[in-house]
């Protein structure tokens, strides 16, 4: 009797643990900032960006084309 009394404590103990490392995990993760799906989804903050332009050098090529402006302009005086 004291076997089967061991056997099952075993089998409850694991059972408890595994029951135990199920229930502390949860769905929902984080990736790459993103925040993927749990089950409590509809709870979640949710993050808006309002959409910039479309064109993200803007001042870069405003820069290229003034600077380019200047040297026609100067090989012009020349």
């Amino acid at each position: 009797m004291k076997i089967n009394s061991f056997a099952s404590l075993k089998t409850l103990c694991s059972l408890s643990l595994v029951a135990a490392a199920a229930g502390s995990t949860g769905c929902q993760i984080t990736e790459s900032g993103q925040t993927l799906p749990s089950g409590y989804y509809v709870q979640d903050d949710i993050q808006y960006f309002p959409p910039g332009p479309e064109f993200k050098l803007s001042r870069e090529a405003a820069a290229q084309k003034a600077y380019k402006a200047d040297l026609e302009a100067q090989q012009a005086g020349q």
